[in-house]
């Protein structure tokens, strides 16, 4: 009788990482490419790539394997990173906080095993394993700007995640992942324009796997998730924010011939983007401030969601440009610790 082959998604390579932190191998998993294995969709406005399920494979996420973990130490960071860190003395806060940081980790994605082959479960462990590593490094490997891609590709993948187990609050998790995404993307062009930490040095600024967007990228990212994450309660300041944001935009496809390199995606999400700053701003003016802070944030709400549902129904549209300065982002800091998730439920195995 023949034997059935067995459908592979991804191989191992034959030679092991050597873990800079801890010194131990570990093995690094690759995913296959060719075969069907991966049938490209459509492009969100955060410029993620989708995939559409293949009836032969089934569903595969690429970016689950854009990050190494150490299966001994779990110490985890981008790749090229791994590869090539040399630094003894962040090498031993790491190697210090390992348990700390498994613990935190399993709190928010319980029973990940690096020991097994990768599943969306290790992704998003893998990932947030990271972003605490990024924590703790100095500012020569640029941690700000890395910190904020790894957030939002959290945001995605616990998305992806609340797809699958819809009554496990990784809705909750995902939203926050995107709060801190847009506090990091700010802090890293604050941190450039400071020039306290380089962000124009790092491989790819993504922020998915199918294409570099550049540092045009990172300024519509970072205006394109204050506007959809932004805080609501202050409208005075949100507004303020908004304003800034839509010279930043104008900036990425406004400047004649120099937009006609830029790829095409970008430039047209930012004139979405910008048809919908400008209609939030134009609604604002037709607000009643003497209303109540509950109602006036209720009202802003309804507008940005009201101006999110009509941009997906009509494609990007030529618009005269107002240029500015790039706006100054500020924020109160936060911390990795801040993120609180004390009411989420138990796991258990069978969950996964």
């Amino acid at each position: 009788m023949k034997k059935e082959k067995v459908l592979s998604i991804t191989y191992y390579t034959k030679q092991s990482i050597i873990c800079p932190v801890c010194k131990k191998p570990f093995p690094r998993e690759e995913l296959l490419s060719g075969g069907g294995r991966l049938i490209a969709g459509g492009l969100t406005d955060e410029l993620r790539r989708t995939y559409e399920p293949s009836a032969k494979y089934g569903t595969i996420y690429p970016l689950i394997y854009s990050v190494a973990v150490c299966s001994h130490c779990n110490v985890a960071m981008l790749w090229n990173d791994m590869t090539s860190f040399n630094d003894a003395k962040t090498a031993d806060i790491l190697y210090s906080t390992t348990h700390e940081r498994i613990e935190i980790v399993k709190n928010i994605f319980p029973h990940y095993d690096f020991k097994r082959d990768r599943t969306l479960l290790e992704g998003c462990a893998g990932y947030y394993l990271a972003l605490l590593c990024y924590e703790k490094m100095p500012a020569q490997y640029s941690p700000t700007i890395k910190k904020a891609q790894i957030c939002l590709r959290l945001a995605w993948m616990c998305d992806d995640m609340n797809k699958l187990y819809p009554d496990k609050n990784y809705d909750f998790i995902r939203d926050t992942f995107y709060k801190k995404a847009l506090f990091l993307y700010q802090e890293a062009l604050n941190l450039e324009m400071e020039h306290k930490e380089n962000i124009t040095n790092i491989s790819s600024f993504g922020p998915d796997l199918d294409k570099n967007y550049g540092y045009d990228g990172v300024i519509y990212l970072s205006c394109l998730l204050e506007y959809k994450y932004g805080q609501q309660k202050d409208i005075n300041a949100r507004l303020k924010k908004l304003e800034s944001c839509k010279h930043s935009i104008a900036r990425i496809f406004g400047l004649g011939k120099s937009s006609k390199a830029k790829p095409g995606p970008l430039l047209e999400h930012s004139r979405a983007l910008y048809d919908n700053l400008t209609a939030e701003l134009k609604d604002a003016q037709n607000i009643d401030f003497s209303e109540t802070e509950d109602d006036l944030s209720e009202n802003i709400s309804s507008m940005t969601e009201k101006n999110i549902s009509e941009n997906e129904k009509k494609s990007p549209s030529s618009i005269s440009l107002d240029l500015g300065d790039f706006p100054t982002f500020s924020d109160d800091n936060m911390s990795i610790d801040d993120m609180s998730f004390d009411d989420l439920p138990d796991f258990s195995m069978d969950d996964f």
